[in-house]
Parts: C-alpha cells; structure tokens; sequence
C-alpha cells in the first residue's frame, strides 16, 4: 500500500482514511506493508508494517573523482582550483549529467493568489540577474541587447571524463507537500519500484496521485494488480485551472489500474467524465471513522458558555471559506453572542482573515490555524455545531470525525458524505442565506440539537472501518482472481 502520509504526519482526511483503513484491512486478515516517503519513527503502525523510502538504500552513480579543468568546460563554469569536490551531481544510470535549476511559476496547490506572486518574485529575480535588461520598455530609437547566448555545452571524453563509482545510499525525503513535490514523487517511485522487487505481496494499492507513478511502477516490476484509490482529484482542488502535470499523473494512474477504488459515487461520476475512465472497474467504498472512547472527557474544557460554530480543514477555495464567513455575518445579526472558529491553514487564508476584519467579524471569529493530534478532537468537542460548505468535496471525513464526538454537523450537498448522512443538514454550498438559517436552527433548539446528536450515534455504528476493508478486501480478490 502506496500513500504519502501516515499519522500523526497528516495534513488532511487521506493519511487518516489510510490509517483506519490498515487497522479495517487487519482484522480481516490482510497484511499490510506501508511505504511512506518518510517515514518520522512515531508513526501509530498496529498491525501494520510501515516503511519509509528515506531507510532504503540504492544504488546510485556518484562523482568519486574529478578533473576540475574538465568539469569547469563541461559546466560552462569558472571553478576556484582550491574548492574540494562538493559530492554533488549524484545521477541515475548515466555517468554525469548537467543539473539545470529553471524557476517554474508551476508548483503544487498554489491558489490564483499565490501564483500571481509567484510570477511577481520571478519578475524580480530576472530583473536583478547579471545582464538582463532593465525592466520597462527601450527608449525610443534604440534596439533591445540581445540576449546573451548560453555556454555550449561540451561532454567530457577521455581522460577527461569523470570516474564514477557506485555507491548505496538512501535518497533524500522530506515527506510534505512542498515546491519539491513532484522531484519527490519521480523519487518515491524509484525506491517503490526497488522494494517491488525485493517484497513478497499479491496486490499494490496507490492512494491519491503523489503515488500512482509508484503505483505504475511497482505493478510492472512485479506482475502484480494496481488497484488505484481516488480519495479527491485535480478537478475538486483546482476548479478550472487544474495543474495540466498533476493531471497527466492521474489520468496515467487511473488507465493503468485494475480497479478504481472513489471514495463517493460524486467522485466515481468525475472520475468517469472528466479521465474517461471505464465505468467497468469503478468500485465506490465511502470512508468510515473510527469512534473514540469517553467523548465526555473531552467536552470538560470549553473556555466559554457562548456557542461555537466550528469549520475545520483547509481554507482553499475548494472547502468554501468564503461561505462560511457570509453565513456568519448573517447570523451574528440574529445571535451577537455567536464564535464562529476556522481552524486550519491554506492559500486563503490570509485573504479570509482580512475578509473577517472588513466585515466586522472580527470580535466573533477566531482562527486557530493547523491543529493536530489531541488538539483537532478538543476543537471537535468544544463545538456545539460543525459546517462543511465545500464547494467540491469528494468524500469529507471531517463531519464524521465530529459526529464521533456528538457534534451536530452541516454539510454542502457537494460532497461525496452527502450521499450517506441521514442525520446531517444539508445544503448549496453557495446558498449562505438556508446555511445562516440552518445555523440559528441548530443553536436555537435544543430538541434539534440532541435529536441530530443521538441520530448521529446510531448512524455511525454501520460506519466503522473493518466494514469498509471488508468491501476493499473483496476487490483485491477481484484482481487476483
């Protein structure tokens, strides 16, 4: 099993649903091994076998010795003769290769905010290179400089030429999202398609893009089945401006799998529609949670009397911020007395924060920013109603993760947990006005409170992981049939 995060390292619903499905996958009697790209050595394992690619050793080309004059033509540098070799330059199946650093405005969830400065900071940097042309337009009569031309690129031959030698080292891996992310992924993908060699399983199991190179990989190396796990896609983080990279990436993924695995049938129909994927080895299993013990251990620490109304994940344009504001504004109108709370961190939120200040929330709203551990249940618990309003949400673990601690939830109906909450309000992500009112319903009644409370308990009894492994055990036998 293939995935990117692994608790108590998680940054959303994918290393959570992970985890509680190894735990499912375990009482049904299958054995899982993990591979993380990092692993921190405080991961909860269980029953599982956690690896991380930074402990696997390969083996990788690296410089031994070389000759500086040669290395200097080859680099179209000028080389100190005092310097030492740096190490550097470590390559995969060719002697020596010429590494080029190129700024790409291209990097992964970055909002339509962060992109425009990101475009800013490259301007900048290109205007300050040695020889670039000031910025503006030419005076009038005079031509622009050309651009000066790039060194020719020489290889080293003979004698000149680097010695290599091989040598076995861990690669590096810092197991975020970060600008790295995709030189990430290649390299997860080399070490997964090294232990596909090297490890006895019947079936890969990929979850979310990061992994399905790796995913592709280990099927071929192995022979084994690729069942592949849409836990969200492009299209739900991105909207109309999907990452064209990311995208080549899934579409790949989901044509070499042998079973989709979508976590709602909201996200199956994208899946089908948008990567033209055969409805045929399309499975939905929805996700599950894993109910705590002693929830009113946690309801003791409540700072307050007044009441909360929680929004939890990441404040991006996908999970509908800005709705969650409005619909604020509105019932603070209604009940002043209301704290309205956003915990969690993304590209809008420093965009939401002076959104709050300009509306006059800002005595009623409070933002917590990323909560882990411990801290994401006290938060739960200390709500007294929880709201999703994404705009497009493929599952959405986080309202049953609140419901586990008798929070009454409100969910958009664009969402994949939509499609199986009886005991949840729904409504229109965009629709701030029924939203408000569902809101002043919840805190107004006490009946209707305790009604949804007790509905949810019962609800999330037939929603309990090893339910949810038993189904995706059935598609392994499926593959290996």
């Amino acid at each position: 099993m293939l995935g990117w995060e692994f608790p108590p390292h998680i940054s959303g619903g994918l290393g959570t649903a992970c985890h509680g499905l190894t735990r499912g996958l375990a009482k049904h009697g299958v054995e899982v091994t993990f591979v993380v790209p990092r692993a921190f050595g405080d991961e909860d394992r269980g029953p599982t076998r956690l690896l991380g690619c930074n402990e696997v050793p390969l083996e990788v080309v690296e410089e031994a010795e070389l000759d500086r004059e040669a290395e200097a033509a080859w680099a179209g540098d000028e080389v100190d003769p005092s310097e030492e070799p740096s190490g550097e330059g470590i390559t995969f199946g060719v002697p020596r290769t010429r590494r080029l650093a190129v700024d790409s405005a291209l990097l992964p969830y970055l909002g339509e905010e962060g992109y425009r400065r990101r475009l800013e900071t490259l301007e900048r940097r290109r205007a300050r290179a040695p020889g670039a042309a000031p910025p503006g337009p030419p005076e009038a009569g005079t031509a622009p400089e050309p651009a000066p031309a790039p060194p020719a690129e020489v290889a080293p031959t003979g004698d000149a030429a680097p010695r290599v030698e091989v040598a076995r080292k861990p690669l590096g891996f810092s197991g975020f999202y970060g600008p790295d992310l995709l030189a990430e992924v290649a390299r997860y993908a080399r070490v997964v398609e090294h232990l596909a060699r090297t490890e006895a399983f019947d079936v890969v199991h990929a979850h979310d893009w990061m992994t399905y190179p790796a995913g592709i990989a280990a099927s071929r190396a192995s022979g084994k089945p690729l069942v592949a796990h849409v836990h969200a896609c492009e299209h739900d983080r991105s909207g109309a401006h999907p990452d064209p990279a990311i995208l080549a990436i899934e579409r790949a993924g989901l044509e070499a799998a042998d079973r989709v695995i979508c976590v709602s049938h909201y996200t199956a129909g994208i899946v089908a529609a948008r990567y033209g994927t055969d409805p045929a080895k399309l499975r939905v299993v929805h996700n599950a949670v894993t109910r705590r013990e002693q929830r009113e251990a946690w309801h003791v620490g409540k700072p307050f009397d007044t009441p909360i109304v929680l929004f939890l994940g990441r404040v991006t344009f996908q999970k509908g911020p800005v709705y969650f504001l409005e619909a604020a504004a509105r019932v603070l109108r209604v009940l002043p007395q209301v704290r309205f709370v956003m915990s969690g961190s993304g590209d809008m939120l420093p965009r939401m924060v002076e959104r709050a200040a300009a509306m006059g929330l800002a005595r009623n709203v409070r933002f917590t920013g990323v909560l882990s551990g411990a801290d994401v249940e006290r938060m739960y618990a200390m709500a007294d109603l929880y709201v999703m309003p994404s705009v497009s949400e493929p599952f959405g673990i986080s309202p049953l993760e609140a419901m586990a601690l008798d929070v009454p939830v409100i969910v958009s109906r664009q969402s994949g947990v939509a499609e199986i909450l009886r005991s949840a309000l729904k409504v229109d992500y965009w629709d701030v006005e029924d939203l408000a009112n569902k809101i002043l319903a919840v805190l107004g009644r006490p009946a209707l409170r305790a009604s949804l409370t007790a509905e949810g308990r019962e609800e999330l009894k037939g929603m309990r992981w090893e339910v949810r492994a038993e189904r995706v055990k059935a598609i392994y036998e499926e593959v290996t049939a």
